[in-house]
Protein backbone atom coordinates (compact mmCIF):
# COMPACT_ATOMS: atom_id res chain seq x y z
CA UNK A 1 0.00 0.00 0.00
CA UNK A 2 1.38 3.59 -1.02
CA UNK A 3 1.72 5.86 1.96
CA UNK A 4 0.03 9.56 1.83
CA UNK A 5 3.31 10.57 0.97
CA UNK A 6 4.13 8.77 -2.21
CA UNK A 7 0.66 9.21 -3.07
CA UNK A 8 0.97 12.79 -2.96
CA UNK A 9 4.01 12.67 -5.26
CA UNK A 10 2.43 10.07 -7.60
CA UNK A 11 -0.52 12.96 -7.78
CA UNK A 12 2.08 15.64 -8.95
CA UNK A 13 3.95 13.35 -11.01
CA UNK A 14 0.80 12.74 -13.02
CA UNK A 15 -0.07 16.17 -12.96
CA UNK A 16 3.15 17.08 -14.72
CA UNK A 17 2.97 14.82 -16.95
CA UNK A 18 -0.49 15.57 -18.23
CA UNK A 19 0.62 19.20 -18.50
CA UNK A 20 3.55 18.83 -20.71
CA UNK A 21 1.68 16.26 -22.97
CA UNK A 22 -0.95 18.27 -23.67
CA UNK A 23 1.31 21.59 -24.53
CA UNK A 24 2.85 19.48 -27.05
CA UNK A 25 -0.06 17.68 -28.70
CA UNK A 26 -3.34 19.88 -28.21
CA UNK A 27 -4.21 23.75 -28.04
CA UNK A 28 -5.03 24.93 -25.15
CA UNK A 29 -8.02 27.63 -23.53
CA UNK A 30 -8.26 29.20 -20.29
CA UNK A 31 -10.60 26.53 -18.92
CA UNK A 32 -8.61 23.93 -18.96
CA UNK A 33 -7.38 24.38 -15.25
CA UNK A 34 -10.60 25.13 -13.61
CA UNK A 35 -10.90 23.85 -10.10
CA UNK A 36 -13.53 23.81 -7.47
CA UNK A 37 -10.95 25.35 -4.97
CA UNK A 38 -11.27 29.08 -3.87
CA UNK A 39 -8.49 31.35 -5.51
CA UNK A 40 -7.63 33.78 -3.51
CA UNK A 41 -7.28 37.60 -5.48
CA UNK A 42 -5.37 40.91 -4.34
CA UNK A 43 -6.17 44.03 -5.77
CA UNK A 44 -3.32 44.74 -8.67
CA UNK A 45 -1.37 41.19 -7.73
CA UNK A 46 -1.58 38.05 -9.53
CA UNK A 47 -4.37 35.67 -8.58
CA UNK A 48 -2.63 32.47 -6.43
CA UNK A 49 -4.01 29.93 -3.88
CA UNK A 50 -2.03 29.20 -0.74
CA UNK A 51 -1.16 26.44 1.35
CA UNK A 52 -0.87 27.59 5.24
CA UNK A 53 1.63 26.40 7.88
CA UNK A 54 1.30 24.15 10.31
CA UNK A 55 3.54 26.48 13.09
CA UNK A 56 3.95 29.77 13.66
CA UNK A 57 4.09 31.64 9.84
CA UNK A 58 7.57 32.92 9.40
CA UNK A 59 8.78 32.34 6.73
CA UNK A 60 7.43 32.18 2.66
CA UNK A 61 7.91 29.89 0.02
CA UNK A 62 6.32 31.24 -3.53
CA UNK A 63 6.70 28.40 -6.23
CA UNK A 64 5.47 29.55 -9.68
CA UNK A 65 4.14 26.44 -12.34
CA UNK A 66 5.04 25.97 -15.97
CA UNK A 67 3.61 26.65 -19.09
CA UNK A 68 -0.22 25.77 -19.72
CA UNK A 69 -0.73 24.78 -15.52
CA UNK A 70 -1.67 26.62 -12.57
CA UNK A 71 -0.90 26.95 -8.97
CA UNK A 72 -3.08 24.02 -8.21
CA UNK A 73 -0.40 22.06 -10.63
CA UNK A 74 1.67 22.13 -7.86
CA UNK A 75 -0.32 22.14 -4.38
CA UNK A 76 0.05 18.40 -3.65
CA UNK A 77 3.77 18.63 -3.59
CA UNK A 78 3.05 22.04 -1.20
CA UNK A 79 0.97 20.26 0.81
CA UNK A 80 3.28 17.23 1.48
CA UNK A 81 6.39 19.39 2.29
CA UNK A 82 4.22 21.43 4.68
CA UNK A 83 4.19 18.04 7.11
CA UNK A 84 7.64 17.98 7.28
CA UNK A 85 9.68 18.62 10.25
CA UNK A 86 11.36 21.20 9.75
CA UNK A 87 9.31 22.84 7.31
CA UNK A 88 5.94 23.81 9.24
CA UNK A 89 7.14 27.39 9.37
CA UNK A 90 6.31 28.08 6.01
CA UNK A 91 3.35 29.21 3.95
CA UNK A 92 3.47 28.39 0.30
CA UNK A 93 2.20 31.36 -2.05
CA UNK A 94 1.34 29.46 -5.52
CA UNK A 95 0.42 32.24 -8.51
CA UNK A 96 -1.72 31.56 -11.30
CA UNK A 97 -0.43 32.76 -14.83
CA UNK A 98 -2.20 34.73 -17.00
CA UNK A 99 -3.63 33.59 -20.22
CA UNK A 100 -1.31 34.76 -23.04
CA UNK A 101 -1.07 33.86 -26.86
CA UNK A 102 1.64 31.16 -27.36
CA UNK A 103 3.40 30.82 -30.85
CA UNK A 104 4.53 27.04 -30.23
CA UNK A 105 0.71 26.85 -29.35
CA UNK A 106 -0.10 27.50 -32.68
CA UNK A 107 -0.86 31.58 -31.29
CA UNK A 108 -3.77 30.14 -28.77
CA UNK A 109 -4.33 31.58 -25.12
CA UNK A 110 -2.86 29.36 -22.58
CA UNK A 111 -1.57 30.03 -19.02
CA UNK A 112 1.79 31.46 -19.77
CA UNK A 113 4.83 33.78 -18.25
CA UNK A 114 5.81 35.00 -21.58
CA UNK A 115 6.05 33.38 -24.96
CA UNK A 116 7.84 30.42 -26.40
CA UNK A 117 8.53 30.57 -30.28
CA UNK A 118 10.15 27.10 -29.96
CA UNK A 119 11.50 24.65 -27.49
CA UNK A 120 15.16 23.68 -27.21
CA UNK A 121 18.17 25.55 -28.26
CA UNK A 122 17.55 29.00 -30.53
CA UNK A 123 14.71 30.39 -29.73
CA UNK A 124 14.08 34.32 -29.33
CA UNK A 125 13.10 35.37 -25.99
CA UNK A 126 10.56 37.08 -25.08
CA UNK A 127 11.97 39.83 -23.22
CA UNK A 128 8.73 41.98 -22.22
CA UNK A 129 6.67 39.11 -21.50
CA UNK A 130 9.44 38.00 -19.21
CA UNK A 131 9.72 41.32 -17.60
CA UNK A 132 6.18 42.00 -17.14
CA UNK A 133 6.14 38.63 -15.01
CA UNK A 134 9.18 39.44 -13.47
CA UNK A 135 7.75 42.87 -12.13
CA UNK A 136 4.53 41.05 -11.23
CA UNK A 137 6.34 38.62 -9.18
CA UNK A 138 8.13 41.28 -7.55
CA UNK A 139 4.69 42.82 -6.77
CA UNK A 140 3.92 39.60 -4.92
CA UNK A 141 7.17 39.62 -2.93
CA UNK A 142 6.96 43.11 -1.75
CA UNK A 143 2.91 42.02 -0.23
CA UNK A 144 4.83 39.30 1.53
CA UNK A 145 7.41 41.81 3.07
CA UNK A 146 4.46 44.20 3.89
CA UNK A 147 2.25 41.30 5.91
CA UNK A 148 5.45 41.15 8.17
CA UNK A 149 7.40 38.33 6.04
CA UNK A 150 11.18 39.83 5.81
CA UNK A 151 13.07 39.07 1.83
CA UNK A 152 15.52 37.10 3.77
CA UNK A 153 12.78 34.79 5.04
CA UNK A 154 11.70 34.69 0.94
CA UNK A 155 12.32 31.62 -1.46
CA UNK A 156 11.18 32.23 -4.57
CA UNK A 157 10.94 29.09 -7.22
CA UNK A 158 9.47 27.14 -9.60
CA UNK A 159 9.24 24.72 -12.33
CA UNK A 160 10.14 25.14 -16.38
CA UNK A 161 8.68 28.92 -17.19
CA UNK A 162 8.56 28.67 -13.35
CA UNK A 163 11.77 27.88 -12.63
CA UNK A 164 13.06 30.07 -15.81
CA UNK A 165 11.12 33.76 -14.50
CA UNK A 166 12.13 33.35 -10.93
CA UNK A 167 15.51 33.21 -11.68
CA UNK A 168 15.54 35.72 -13.77
CA UNK A 169 13.20 37.91 -10.32
CA UNK A 170 15.63 36.36 -8.00
CA UNK A 171 19.10 37.42 -9.64
CA UNK A 172 17.54 40.92 -10.52
CA UNK A 173 15.16 42.55 -8.40
CA UNK A 174 16.44 45.15 -6.08
CA UNK A 175 15.87 42.98 -2.83
CA UNK A 176 17.67 39.57 -1.50
CA UNK A 177 15.94 36.59 -1.13
CA UNK A 178 16.54 34.17 0.69
CA UNK A 179 16.87 31.75 -1.92
CA UNK A 180 15.71 30.78 -5.57
CA UNK A 181 14.78 27.03 -6.78
CA UNK A 182 14.77 26.44 -10.57
CA UNK A 183 12.99 23.20 -11.46
CA UNK A 184 13.88 22.09 -15.39
CA UNK A 185 14.51 25.96 -15.89
CA UNK A 186 16.69 28.17 -18.06
CA UNK A 187 18.59 31.63 -17.54
CA UNK A 188 17.27 33.90 -20.03
CA UNK A 189 17.77 37.35 -21.73
CA UNK A 190 22.08 36.42 -21.86
CA UNK A 191 22.95 39.21 -24.14
CA UNK A 192 21.65 41.81 -20.90
CA UNK A 193 21.60 39.44 -17.83
CA UNK A 194 24.53 40.78 -16.30
CA UNK A 195 23.70 44.40 -16.87
CA UNK A 196 19.78 43.28 -15.24
CA UNK A 197 21.65 41.78 -12.42
CA UNK A 198 21.42 42.50 -8.88
CA UNK A 199 24.90 43.54 -6.65
CA UNK A 200 23.63 39.95 -4.87
CA UNK A 201 23.32 37.83 -7.67
CA UNK A 202 26.60 35.93 -6.47
CA UNK A 203 25.89 35.43 -2.83
CA UNK A 204 22.33 34.30 -2.97
CA UNK A 205 21.77 30.54 -2.37
CA UNK A 206 20.09 28.89 -5.69
CA UNK A 207 18.48 25.39 -5.64
CA UNK A 208 18.80 23.90 -9.56
CA UNK A 209 18.06 20.56 -10.52
CA UNK A 210 17.52 19.16 -14.14
CA UNK A 211 16.91 15.69 -15.75
CA UNK A 212 19.62 14.53 -18.56
CA UNK A 213 16.48 13.48 -20.80
CA UNK A 214 14.56 16.73 -20.62
CA UNK A 215 12.92 16.73 -24.27
CA UNK A 216 11.71 20.41 -23.54
CA UNK A 217 14.39 22.37 -21.57
CA UNK A 218 17.13 20.06 -22.48
CA UNK A 219 19.93 19.52 -20.37
CA UNK A 220 22.77 20.99 -22.53
CA UNK A 221 20.48 24.68 -22.06
CA UNK A 222 20.67 23.91 -18.13
CA UNK A 223 24.04 23.36 -18.07
CA UNK A 224 25.04 26.87 -20.63
CA UNK A 225 23.04 28.34 -17.94
CA UNK A 226 25.35 27.13 -14.93
CA UNK A 227 28.13 28.18 -17.05
CA UNK A 228 26.75 31.79 -17.48
CA UNK A 229 26.11 31.91 -13.90
CA UNK A 230 29.53 30.77 -12.49
CA UNK A 231 31.87 32.50 -15.44
CA UNK A 232 30.30 35.98 -16.30
CA UNK A 233 28.35 36.12 -13.04
CA UNK A 234 30.78 34.70 -11.33
CA UNK A 235 28.40 32.71 -8.96
CA UNK A 236 30.45 30.43 -6.98
CA UNK A 237 29.37 26.82 -6.31
CA UNK A 238 27.81 26.02 -2.99
CA UNK A 239 29.23 24.03 0.21
CA UNK A 240 27.53 20.83 -0.07
CA UNK A 241 27.66 20.92 3.84
CA UNK A 242 26.39 24.45 3.64
CA UNK A 243 24.37 25.88 0.84
CA UNK A 244 22.80 28.66 3.50
CA UNK A 245 26.06 30.84 2.64
CA UNK A 246 25.25 31.38 -0.77
CA UNK A 247 26.24 29.68 -4.27
CA UNK A 248 24.88 27.17 -6.64
CA UNK A 249 23.55 23.90 -5.60
CA UNK A 250 23.17 22.07 -9.49
CA UNK A 251 21.81 18.32 -9.30
CA UNK A 252 21.32 16.39 -11.95
CA UNK A 253 18.85 13.45 -12.48
CA UNK A 254 19.68 10.79 -14.97
CA UNK A 255 17.06 9.60 -17.39
CA UNK A 256 14.58 12.45 -15.89
CA UNK A 257 12.53 14.26 -18.39
CA UNK A 258 10.78 17.08 -17.95
CA UNK A 259 9.15 16.20 -14.92
CA UNK A 260 9.77 15.68 -11.13
CA UNK A 261 11.21 12.70 -9.48
CA UNK A 262 10.97 11.83 -5.56
CA UNK A 263 14.52 12.10 -5.10
CA UNK A 264 14.53 15.30 -6.55
CA UNK A 265 12.16 16.80 -4.02
CA UNK A 266 13.85 15.35 -1.60
CA UNK A 267 17.05 17.68 -2.02
CA UNK A 268 14.99 20.47 -2.57
CA UNK A 269 13.35 19.68 0.91
CA UNK A 270 16.89 18.76 2.01
CA UNK A 271 17.97 22.29 1.07
CA UNK A 272 14.96 23.74 2.33
CA UNK A 273 15.56 23.14 5.74
CA UNK A 274 18.68 24.45 5.98
CA UNK A 275 18.29 27.54 3.92
CA UNK A 276 15.12 28.33 5.34
CA UNK A 277 14.77 27.23 8.83
CA UNK A 278 12.89 28.05 11.97
CA UNK A 279 13.24 30.88 13.95
CA UNK A 280 13.49 30.37 17.07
Amino acid sequence: MLSLRDTLISLALVLLGLVYKNVLQRPFTQGDHSSILPTMTTPELLEFISVEPLQKHTATIIFVHGLGDSGYGWRPVAEMLKTEPGLQHIKWILPHAPALSVTVNGGMEMPAWYDIVKFGPGGTDDESGMLRSRQRLDELIAAQIEAGIPADRIVLGGFSQGGTISLLTGLTIERKLRGVVVLSGRLVLESKFKELASDHCRSIPIFWGHGTADPIVKFVQATQSVEYLTTTLGVETAAQDAPEKGGLSFHSYQGLQHSTTPKELDDLKQWLKVVLPIQA
